[in-house]
């Protein structure tokens, strides 16, 4: 059974006991990298495009290693997308694009689609082997009946927004470690109900092919036996 939205709120605020001001430290320089990168006449839109997903793929995958290790932050992990960048890059801006494109439709469709792609990161980690389409599909399927659930996660944190405007910014350096490890939490504990969900449908596949078996062998060696029946 999944956690409720306030556990994952309490284990994010465990994770990050002792490493808050790393954590805002973190979320400075990925601001100002991102925030100055767009702010170069001419080519800062290009260059924008080029920097700003590696970067933000490294920046969810820093608190998904804070929440799974427990170590100190290693900043060098926001730039963890461009070791990997042509695999990195183009799956996230598929995520840009068809969020974009369901967002013209109407605005709800692209909130919804862009929930459905919220996984893409911690896959991508996860799952070297994907990419593309192939990464994007997987979030997906986790996110099937799930949506909401990140939605509302995302949703408890409005306090924290509203301070964050209040102390004009300063509050968003707490509150994107603090979001963003929840998330991860989130991954991690849906990650673990959805392969024990799987386990136990193996199980009972094998349980109803054992049945099939047995009553098959059944009847072979006294056709008139009665039929086995499965419940």
């Amino acid at each position: 059974m999944l956690k409720l939205n306030s556990e994952l709120r309490a284990i994010s605020r465990t994770t990050l006991s002792g490493n808050w001001m790393m954590a805002a430290l973190a979320t400075l320089v990925y601001l100002l990298i991102a925030g100055g990168v767009s702010s170069i006449p001419v080519a800062g839109s290009v260059l924008a495009i080029i920097i700003t997903y590696p970067l933000a793929y490294g920046f969810a995958i820093l608190f998904l290693d804070l929440f799974r290790e427990g170590k100190p932050i290693d900043i060098g992990k926001l730039f963890d997308g461009f070791k990997d960048f042509g695999r990195v890059w183009g799956t996230l801006i598929l995520v840009a694009i068809y969020t974009i494109l369901w967002t013209c439709l109407l605005i709800i469709p692209g909130i919804v689609k862009s929930y459905s792609y919220a996984l893409t990161p911690f896959i991508l980690k996860d799952e070297p082997e994907l990419k593309y389409n192939a990464a994007i599909e997987k979030s997906m399927r986790m996110m099937d009946g799930y949506k909401m659930k990140l939605f509302l996660l995302d949703l408890s944190f409005i306090g924290w927004m509203i301070l964050s405007v209040l102390t004009l910014g300063i509050g968003l350096l707490f509150l994107q470690p603090y979001m963003n490890t929840a998330r991860a939490a989130f991954y991690e504990d849906l990650k673990a109900e959805l392969s024990d969900r799987y386990v136990s449908e193996e199980e009972n596949n094998n349980r109803f092919i054992n049945h099939h078996s047995i009553c098959g062998q059944a009847e072979e060696d006294n056709p008139l036996s009665v039929r086995c029946f499965l419940w």
